[in-house]
């Protein structure tokens, strides 16, 4: 980005004193004032410490974070016209921080402390975790089912949306720190937490919770549905060229599915949501650029059931109606009855959020409600030596968010053991 605009935007910032970009947008907390006047006084490498104060993803957050919805939805600006472009601001400074090889907490790392922690799940709850444990002196050690680190960082997310080589240069900072990783290892499989609490003083589990949530309709067993998550994360997709798609489901995921799909070949690509568009969780400039891309969007319409003898024929939606119900603050869907109709299709997609694997039932640890590992405010599990965090923790399916799950879980074993 021209360095001319860059200074335009910062222009823009008000440093408001109360920052509630800040305090009251940004999960992290980012001091978003101070980073952007350090960049307005051309120092670039104050700009991205101050971030690193809090954050160590500021060129992959600064990207895809839903900016409307936290930093730039709470910014003063934006009361009457538009809000400060954060977004563009933040990943700029972790442009340059690659660029330039500036180093992840310059000169403030601290004294070895003698103690080894587990880390198990290198997405953004994990990396995170782990970069500011290493700078608080600990011994890090990650362990990822994969062959690469990143989680959705890198098969949730596609390459159009944050390039991978980006991803990469943004963790390798982290590894810099000293975090050591061992690939190809799996909870459940050939990595038992039995172990690994034998041999680390503490384990925090952040391996996340991606298995697609079903809308328990009929037909959803039928040849050509499938779960968005996995689709994004496995990459095996049937050839869509000239087919029709239906994805079920308003929110990131359910954009990423459909812009892929469409990018694949896909004659028709539909979004099925069962709320109106002002409701969707998708963040705006990604419902936005799926319009461009010739996506049809279905409000206010709901699955009944999908119908096909062997595999996906066609399936058949009701309209919906949005009531305030007593007691609620947020309008309901309610079907319409008679309203039904039934629509041609070749597969479908759901991505209606998504739930922990079956495994983690298992491993001893009390469970919440939802089927995720329940923890207290501090990330503790009902084993006092195991933390957990992310979306298996049922921390807000962001990167932000997941990457202040593991941020804080690190400060807390810090307290602790300082």
């Amino acid at each position: 980005m021209e360095i001319e605009k860059i200074k335009e935007k910062t222009e823009y910032c008000l440093n408001c004193k109360m920052k509630p970009c800040s305090q009251k947008g940004c999960p992290l907390e980012n001091n978003i004032p101070s980073f952007i006047k350090a960049i307005k006084e051309n120092d670039i490498k104050e700009a991205y410490n101050i971030l690193t104060e809090t954050t160590v993803l500021q060129p992959l957050c600064g990207r895809v974070c839903p900016h409307k919805k936290q930093c730039e939805g709470s910014c003063v600006r934006g009361i009457k016209g538009e809000a400060v472009n954060i977004g563009d601001l933040e990943a700029f400074v972790g442009d340059v921080a690659i660029n330039e090889n500036y180093k992840l907490f310059d000169g403030k790392i601290e004294e070895k402390k003698g103690k080894k922690i587990a880390v198990v799940g290198g997405g953004p709850a994990g990396l995170t975790c782990s970069a500011f444990l290493a700078k608080y002196g600990f011994d890090v050690t990650i362990y990822e089912k994969y062959d690469y680190l990143g989680g959705l960082l890198v098969h949730g997310i596609p390459e159009f949306r944050l390039s991978k080589d980006l991803v990469k240069n943004t963790i390798q900072k982290i590894l810099d720190l000293g975090v050591n990783v061992k690939y190809n290892q799996e909870l459940g499989k050939n990595l038992k937490l039995e172990s690994l609490t034998n041999e680390y003083d503490v384990i925090f589990l952040s391996f996340g919770a991606n298995i697609t949530s079903k809308m328990g309709v009929e037909g959803e067993d039928l040849k050509g549905v499938f779960g968005g998550n996995e689709l994004l994360e496995k990459k095996c997709y049937p050839d869509y060229k000239g087919k029709n798609v239906a994805i079920i489901g308003g929110g990131n995921v359910a954009m990423d599915c459909a812009r892929t799909i469409k990018r694949l070949g896909a004659e028709s690509v539909k979004v099925i949501y069962r709320r109106a568009e002002k409701q969707m969780p998708a963040e705006e400039k990604e419902i936005e650029e799926a319009k461009k891309e010739n996506i049809e969007f279905l409000f206010q319409n709901n699955v009944v059931k999908i119908l096909g003898k062997d595999k996906v024929e066609k399936i058949e939606l009701i309209k919906t109606e949005l009531v305030k119900k007593e007691g609620e603050t947020r309008e309901v869907p309610v079907n319409i009855e008679g309203s039904n109709y039934i629509i041609d299709m070749d597969y479908v997609v759901m991505a209606l959020g998504s739930h922990a694997e079956d495994f983690v039932k298992d491993l001893g640890l009390k469970l919440n409600k939802y089927g995720g590992i329940a923890v207290d405010e501090n990330g503790r599990t009902s084993n006092p030596k195991i933390f957990a965090g992310g979306e298996l923790a049922g921390t807000k399916g962001t990167v932000a968010w997941a990457a202040k799950s593991g941020r804080d879980v690190a400060m807390t074993i810090n307290k602790e053991y300082n």
